[in-house]
């Protein structure tokens, strides 16, 4: 890439740069979830987030939903329950299914996730200047306009 794509503005070069951005954004993230106790792996983190916005979540639609074969998520709810995040709770229309249900713990550990991803995040937004805040913030909700909510190639 020359010095003319990137002062230009090209989409290429601008995509690069946000690819950068997009890997140090990652690593705070990771970090976040990595920091609490217990520590939690990105993809128990996945899950966790995904029981507790979906509550008819079985062990079946989670592995559906993470992309995983079905041994491997229940081996993944197994961990977590055995750290006390999650549990399997029977069904109230089904007595053959078991529900998914984040505990009281989980939702807490979540929270701190949430928690510690903000003050890393707002440590950055500190750092930038108002105009490039602002950048930033139009940016982003250029992106989701163009991608759509929760869109997926």
């Amino acid at each position: 890439m020359t010095e003319a794509d990137e002062a230009g503005g090209t989409p290429r070069a601008v995509a690069r740069g946000l690819a950068d951005a997009v890997e140090s954004l990652v690593t705070l993230w990771i970090s976040a979830a990595e920091s609490v106790t217990p520590r939690l792996s990105r993809h128990q983190l996945k899950a966790l987030t995904a029981v507790m916005h979906r509550s008819e979540l079985n062990l079946t639609a989670l592995a559906d939903t993470l992309g995983i074969a079905l041994p491997a998520a229940s081996r993944l709810c197994d961990r977590l329950e055995a750290a006390g995040l999650l549990e399997r709770v029977p069904h109230p229309l089904n007595r053959r299914e078991l529900k998914l249900e984040v505990t009281a713990q989980g939702r807490k550990v979540l929270g701190e996730v949430a928690e510690r991803r903000a003050v890393h995040l707002e440590a950055v937004l500190v750092a930038m200047a108002p105009a490039q805040r602002e950048a930033l913030a139009r940016g982003l909700r250029a992106v989701r306009e163009v991608r759509g909510p929760g869109e997926e190639d």
